[in-house]
């Protein structure tokens, strides 16, 4: 499948991936860049349900405070 970008950076989705990943008006998306190519990724309620967990034990916490932390000294 192939589309092509607008002026403003718009693509179209192609209804046939629409219909399978159950992609709607307002449904959000989460961009990837892997360096390589370009990753979209409906956010839907299973998405959110599989993330549950992964960050356990991470310290992704205190990176998120010390992070809005530098924020804030800006």
């Amino acid at each position: 499948m192939e589309t092509c970008a607008t002026k403003k950076g718009q693509i179209v989705i192609p209804v046939e991936l629409r219909r399978k990943y159950d992609i709607q008006a307002g449904t959000r998306l989460e961009i990837t860049d892997d360096g390589e190519r370009i990753i979209l990724r409906p956010i839907t309620p299973e998405y959110v349900r599989s993330l549950r967990g992964s960050l356990k034990g991470k310290g992704a916490l205190q990176a998120l405070v010390e992070e809005r932390l530098a924020e804030k000294e800006n």
